[in-house]
């Protein structure tokens, strides 16, 4: 386990899935986290169903260190090997959300990106009203650096989207 401050990183088990398809569900927050259009999944093709390993994500589970109880899901996706840079994303269940949780993870995928897997860069991409995931960034460090205006498609409106950069020698451990 990857241990920040509040909470851990751990691999998926498979008796996380129940309680992390609950985030896939909330059709509302879903929507407004993956670009695809919702759809209703049974908890055996749940979208945290880990199948197998990947070299373009890396899914965790986020535990609460304090408690010990699964906090929500994290992950590095869109690895590209080539140009070392990497996506992040994290999802809070509801009861954990406003505890800062959310900061911690994001250092503790940045530490995982540039420490374990050797990436140059690490890149946040959110919605503009994601203001939880958008200072979680900005206090591991990570500059905005532009806006995408009206790409995406959230529950019958378009949505800015703000993308935010990390680069290697710009992190602080």
């Amino acid at each position: 386990m990857m241990r920040g401050e509040k909470a851990g990183l751990r691999a998926r088990h498979e008796a996380d899935v129940p309680l992390l398809h609950a985030l896939h569900e909330d059709v509302a927050s879903r929507s407004r986290q993956d670009p695809r259009p919702w759809q209703p999944l049974p908890p055996e093709r749940s979208p945290f169903v880990v199948a197998e390993t990947s070299e373009k994500a890396v899914p965790f589970s986020a535990v609460e260190l304090d408690s010990g109880e699964l906090a929500g899901a994290a992950s590095l996706w869109g690895i590209d090997l080539h140009n070392r840079s990497a996506h992040l994303g994290l999802s809070l269940l509801p009861a954990f959300r406003g505890r800062g949780l959310g900061s911690d993870i994001v250092r503790v995928l940045c530490a995982y990106g540039f420490t374990v897997r050797g990436l140059q860069r690490l890149q946040v991409d959110t919605l503009e009203d994601n203001v939880p995931m958008i200072t979680a960034a900005t206090k591991a460090g990570f500059t905005v650096e532009g806006t995408l205006r009206r790409s995406a498609w959230v529950c019958g409106t378009f949505l800015d989207e703000v993308v935010l950069g990390l680069l290697a020698h710009e992190w602080t451990p």
